[in-house]
């Protein structure tokens, strides 16, 4: 079988995924309330904001953490926010678990770092 057949397969087998499945799922419901859906997309602006700045060694203010903090404690109550976010988070991790498969399998360790 040749890498663009497997790249294919893989993708099916990520598709048919559990965490796939669910985190789709959440997706879906979630962008049918375009609040809900606004205040999700700040919400990762904003950490993907805080990300960029640790990375490139920037210090974070409080008001920063405040900030991301308040719009957590926001979203975690509303139960689908909160579950939607957890199945992300459950994607997420299965993903970055394949990419350092893949690293390790072709000698170049992480591919995410």
């Amino acid at each position: 079988m040749n890498v663009y057949d497997q790249a294919h397969g893989l993708a099916q087998a990520i598709k048919g995924s559990e965490e796939f499945k669910q985190f789709d799922n959440y997706k879906k419901q979630i962008d049918q309330n375009e609040e809900l859906a606004a205040m999700i997309k700040d919400f990762q602006a904003k950490q993907l904001e805080i990300q960029t700045k640790t990375m490139m060694g920037q210090q974070m203010g409080p008001e920063d953490m405040a900030s991301v903090q308040q719009l957590y404690a926001i979203m975690a109550k509303d139960p689908l926010a909160a579950q939607y976010l957890q199945a992300e988070m459950r994607f997420s991790l299965m993903m970055k678990d394949v990419y350092e498969i893949i690293g390790e399998a072709i000698g170049a360790g992480s591919l995410l770092g």
